[in-house]
């Protein structure tokens, strides 16, 4: 039977009704997860027809997945879709000297597009499968607007289109907007400076976008407004943004309450919180979906919850940098809905989840507050519930097969309890053995559709060292690559 996986197309659906077991399944009961110990899953033509045990219709094909997990595929709502600049400032600081901010004379000279076209088209490919290499079959994808001219284009959101419909991955798009961006204008002191007709037009090609690209793909590809960060926003462009989300039935995406640099600029700029400021002018809403709340203030918390807006959960990339959650098991009980966001390379859910677990502990100063499903919930669940989905994030009749299978037998990994206790505690994106999106066979043993991984593993490489051979041009006084990013120890090399 587990030969039948192999005889699957990459890309494709299956004909016909296909059955999954495995020792264990994640099952959906009263609203929550089940376990079901050597499920079955049947699905055909992208639905879930049956969860649990002894199905009794014809199949065209069984495939036993042996001793795995079966389990809704997972949710990402901060999803890294270019290749990762923010790893390059985990061991170099303070990030306005490393090229993190534009400096006065990067302005001046006139900022450009660092990659072509085509690069950009291809590090969304190259992004998406790595997405689904590591179980995550939902997606609202995210990048850095530091290395742009100002915001993301509409030909590479086209080309991200495609490559999700060719790839198989469900996503969320449309391109980032903003009204301003943060400027250097000496060491240490960053001012935003504004273009706020500049936002109202990315504004309205992402409109234009979502309109348009909304529905293809069969369904895989819907549109979520992403204006760039509450600081590079005007009350304007926001209040703009919110008539459309409400107009095109979609949701927003907002990064706030994120740092120490965005809250200064916005008490500076409007004398609040950024929270209290979109309360106070009726823009907080179940239509707002904002990363990361690393900042929030208990009053903060309050409007959130009031209000009806979740937020995404990136405590990998938020702890990296120093900061966390306060915490997770608070806001949870608050009624806060919590989804999760990987927001780095790799986006490697589980890890994440692992140290979701790991930060809220150590903000609790206790073990009993926050368990494993708990973080497993807001993978899946709550993903589900912040794109106000009730078809996706769980497995049961009527969903959409939207499947992540994992290894529960791998040898650095051993013994395995309970399985998501394992997953969580032990696992990481490399146990994925197999995603189907929407039915279609998306994933199988670190293959993708359409995509040699290696190939391109190996351009993202030189993709990446070319946009870092240009980090002197926007770092502060140009100092060389070699000052700028220091090897961990002096490098020696052979004598010629």
């Amino acid at each position: 039977m587990a030969d039948a996986l192999q005889t699957l197309q990459l890309g494709h659906r299956p004909q016909g009704r296909t059955l999954l077991t495995a020792s264990w399944v994640v099952g959906h009961k009263n609203s929550g997860h089940t376990l079901l110990r050597n499920g079955e899953v049947v699905f055909e033509n992208g639905e879930i027809l049956f969860v649990g045990h002894g199905f009794q219709g014809e199949v065209a094909r069984r495939i036993d997945f042996g001793n795995t997990l079966i389990s809704p595929g997972l949710i990402d709502l901060d999803a890294l879709s270019d290749l990762d600049t923010t790893i390059l400032g985990i061991d170099h600081h303070p990030g306005w000297a490393k090229g993190r901010v534009w400096p006065r004379s990067y302005v001046e000279a006139g900022p450009y597009e660092m990659y072509s076209q085509e690069e950009l088209a291809f590090q969304k490919r190259f992004a998406f499968s790595q997405l689904l290499l590591n179980g995550i079959t939902t997606a609202a994808p995210i990048a850095s607007l530091f290395y742009r001219e100002w915001g993301e284009t509409v030909a590479e959101f086209d080309a991200a289109a495609d490559a999700a419909g060719e790839l198989g991955l469900r996503v969320y798009l449309s391109p980032a907007y903003r009204s301003g961006g943060m400027v250097l204008e000496e060491p240490g002191r960053m001012v935003p400076v504004f273009d706020e007709e500049r936002g109202f037009h990315g504004l309205k090609d992402a409109v234009a976008y979502i309109e348009r690209q909304n529905g293809r793909h069969g369904d895989l590809v819907r549109g979520m407004l992403a204006p760039d960060r509450v600081e590079t926003s005007t009350l304007a462009l926001l209040q703009r943004t919110d008539a459309a989300a409400r107009d095109l039935g979609c949701k927003f995406r907002l990064h706030m309450a994120q740092g120490v640099m965005e809250v200064e600029t916005v008490k500076m700029l409007h004398g609040s919180t950024a929270p209290v400021w979109l309360a106070k002018a009726g823009l907080l809403s179940d239509r707002l979906v904002a990363p990361h709340a690393t900042n929030a203030t208990e009053e903060d918390l309050r409007l959130y919850v009031e209000n009806g807006v979740s937020i995404v959960h990136c405590p990998l990339v938020s702890g990296r940098g120093g900061s966390t959650l306060n915490s997770f098991s608070a806001c949870r009980s608050r009624g806060l809905n919590i989804a999760m966001g990987t927001d780095t390379t790799p986006p490697d859910m589980l890890m994440n989840l692992l140290v979701g677990l790991i930060t809220c502990r150590i903000n609790d100063r206790a073990p009993d507050r926050v368990r494993c499903a708990h973080l497993f919930d807001a993978a899946t669940l709550g993903g589900a519930r912040a794109l106000g989905r009730s078809d996706i994030g769980h497995l049961s009749a009527g969903a959409r097969a939207d499947i992540a299978v994992f290894d529960l037998d791998d040898l650095f990994m051993a013994p395995s309890i309970d399985p998501i206790t394992t997953i969580v505690t032990g696992g990481s994106g490399k146990i994925t053995r197999a995603v189907f999106v929407d039915g279609r066979l998306s994933m199988r043993d670190r293959q993708v559709a359409g995509l040699d991984l290696q190939k391109a593993r190996t351009q993202a490489q030189a993709q990446y060292d070319g946009l870092i051979a240009k980090y002197p041009e926007r770092s502060w006084a140009n100092p060389p690559v070699s000052e700028i990013f220091p090897p961990s120890y002096p490098i020696e090399v052979a004598n010629a």
